[in-house]
């Protein structure tokens, strides 16, 4: 007789779900909130009006959004989300 056993799926790990995305959502705001920052800032600093404000604040978003991918990332490496 050949006994298998039922294969089991992954379990997710609802504690380090929630601390990454807390930490995420508390890092997002600072990223943003600086991102939008950078963007008037530099606007103001060249002497740029109108919708050049607009276009840095996006351009430095899209750097936000790159840090948080790279945030979660790495701290789904450090904190994993499933086991099993």
């Amino acid at each position: 007789m050949n006994a298998t056993t039922a294969p089991q799926g992954r379990r997710i790990i609802w504690l380090n779900v929630l601390t990454v995305f807390s930490a995420a959502i508390l890092i997002g705001a600072e990223v943003f909130g600086g991102a939008f920052a950078a963007g008037w800032a530099f606007a103001n600093w060249l002497h740029l009006d109108g919708y050049a404000v607009h276009i840095l604040q996006g351009v430095f978003f899209l750097c936000g959004v790159a840090v948080m991918v790279r945030f979660i990332l790495n701290a789904r490496r450090v904190e994993p989300f499933t086991e099993g």
